[in-house]
């Protein structure tokens, strides 16, 4: 089996927009956050999500993966995330939650060891 990398960052974050959920706004603005941010070539895994559950009350979601912390860092720099972050991100967005993630240390070897 192959061993996962443990560099990898999952960056994600839920965010609500002034738009109304379904509406034309919205969907542009997930359609152009998916356009821009995953022409950033250090972007692997893109994905925009709607919520689903009672339990969190944000609205929608981006989650993408970088290999390494560089990339990460070389995507918050990148003119495509800065010009999103102020030209849309900023205008559209009325509240957020980011969150990263690397892999927990240990954890991988015990689901391996139950397979």
């Amino acid at each position: 089996m192959s061993q996962p990398n443990d560099t990898v960052i999952r960056h994600q974050v839920i965010f609500d927009l002034k738009h109304g959920k379904g509406s034309a706004e919205a969907d542009r603005f997930l359609k152009d956050g998916w356009a821009i941010l995953t022409s950033i070539p250090v972007v692997r895994n893109f994905e925009a999500f709607e919520q689903v559950s009672p339990k969190n009350d944000y609205t929608y979601g981006f989650s993408m993966e970088f290999a390494t912390q560089a990339d990460y860092d070389a995507y918050n720099a990148h003119p495509a995330h800065a010009g999103f972050v102020a030209e849309r991100w900023e205008n559209e967005v009325t509240r957020f939650l980011e969150i990263d993630f690397i892999r927990a240390k240990g954890v991988q070897e015990v689901q391996d060891d139950e397979n």
